[in-house]
């Protein structure tokens, strides 16, 4: 039975407007893993009246009630409900199980410092600084809570700093949807739930690791700090916590909603073009026939020249100047705005091996998650597609 879902309208402060939705069928995010963190024996940070796993999942539960009331198209699915210990490789399993379009992984903070306070959003990436690499090794530290944690992770200690540091290597290939669901939170948190904003930011985290869909782990706070552990432990302040996070996710899945049926109409003109492409091929007899047809190829070729690859090496909520120093020893910059972030890319290569060799040498320099991005008469496209149109440009 759906548990009893109780509205605040003082206390959550918003009305949630109509959300035009695509069939299943063209929906790019029809199923959503929430995962609160931690729980049984491990017990997270803890603060002086609260623990992070009961915070957790608390959030956790008012989340998918909003989602299961308010989108009803979408599948909800919990790693835990209750108070429960769930290994992190099998939370990643559960999600790759469910063929889950996003995975939402929620947490409290902890520090040192009494004063620390403030929401802060991780996707799958770099350790940027010692205070991330510090959340990332007290998050992976539930591994400790698990039967032969070292040989299930691969060797793996979170003791090790040299053992946190090894994520720098990986690549998430969902990290450009990753942080845009990060940034929409953040801006929730910040403008409607009216929380200190301590940033999108990356860290490599084993519960993001496995999993094959875009991803975020959500730091709702403070325990160490006695006022925000209050509000943490109040039904209103996980209330507000809970709705900012919804309307991130719903905000997120209208857009990649969008972006998913447009690409659904440009795969279907591509089709149309094809098709009529090899009728026109295979009906032509005549000298005049024959012309036709060399002249379709060369408006063919002429559209996948038009084609070229760029590397993204950031990607920043506001736009900075190529000249930027940040910049030095970079060239032939290109910025373009792409699902609320500006886009920096690096490179204009008509081949995907020139493109890997510039990917490369971005990565030399410490931009270890750059990635090859895809452009036809300077708008993206996926990069799978101007493969295609290049593979068919070569097979003509």
């Amino acid at each position: 039975m759906k548990r009893l879902i109780v509205f605040f309208g003082i206390l959550i402060g918003f009305t949630y407007p109509t959300v035009q939705l695509l069939n299943a069928s063209e929906s790019a995010v029809s199923t959503v893993v929430i995962d609160p963190g931690h729980g049984g024996r491990d017990y997270g940070a803890i603060g002086r009246h609260a623990i992070e796993k009961d915070i957790a999942l608390a959030i956790s539960l008012k989340l998918g009630d909003y989602i299961q009331e308010h989108l009803p198209d979408v599948e909800v699915v919990f790693t835990r409900t209750k108070d429960v210990f769930v290994p992190l490789h099998e939370r990643a399993q559960i999600a790759n199980d469910n063929k889950a379009d996003l995975f939402i992984s929620i947490h409290c903070n902890s520090a040192s410092s009494r004063r620390a306070m403030g929401t802060e959003t991780f996707v799958m990436g770099l350790h940027r600084s010692e205070a991330n690499l510090e959340v990332a090794r007290r998050e992976n530290k539930s591994i400790l809570y698990e039967d032969d944690y070292l040989e299930t992770y691969d060797g793996f200690d979170p003791h090790s700093p040299e053992a946190n540091i090894i994520f720098s290597l990986y690549q998430n290939a969902y990290l450009d949807q990753s942080l845009t669901m990060a940034s929409l939170v953040q801006d929730q948190f910040r403008d409607r739930a009216r929380r200190i904003d301590r940033g999108v930011k990356q860290a490599g985290f084993l519960v993001l690791y496995e999993i094959a869909m875009p991803g975020i782990l959500v730091e709702t706070g403070f325990l160490s700090n006695p006022a925000e552990e209050q509000y943490l432990m109040s039904s209103s302040g996980q209330a507000y916590l809970a709705s900012a996070i919804f309307r991130a996710f719903r905000d997120y899945k209208v857009e990649q909603d969008a972006l998913f049926a447009e690409q659904n109409r440009y795969r279907s003109r591509l089709d149309e073009d094809a098709t009529a492409y090899a009728d026109e091929v295979s009906g032509s007899t005549s000298d005049a026939d024959l012309a036709g047809v060399n002249d379709s190829s060369a408006m063919a070729e002429g559209k996948a020249s038009d084609i070229i690859f760029r590397v993204q090496f950031v990607s920043m909520a506001d736009k900075v100047s190529t000249d930027d120093p940040r910049f030095n020893g970079i060239d032939d910059i290109y910025v373009y705005h792409y699902e609320g972030l500006y886009r920096y890319t690096a490179g204009r290569e008509k081949s995907l091996e020139e493109a890997n060799q510039v990917q490369k040498e971005l990565q030399d320099k410490g931009y270890h998650d750059a990635f090859v991005v895809a452009f036809m008469d300077n708008e993206r496209i996926p990069a799978s597609e101007a493969i295609r149109l290049l593979q068919a440009r070569e097979n003509q």
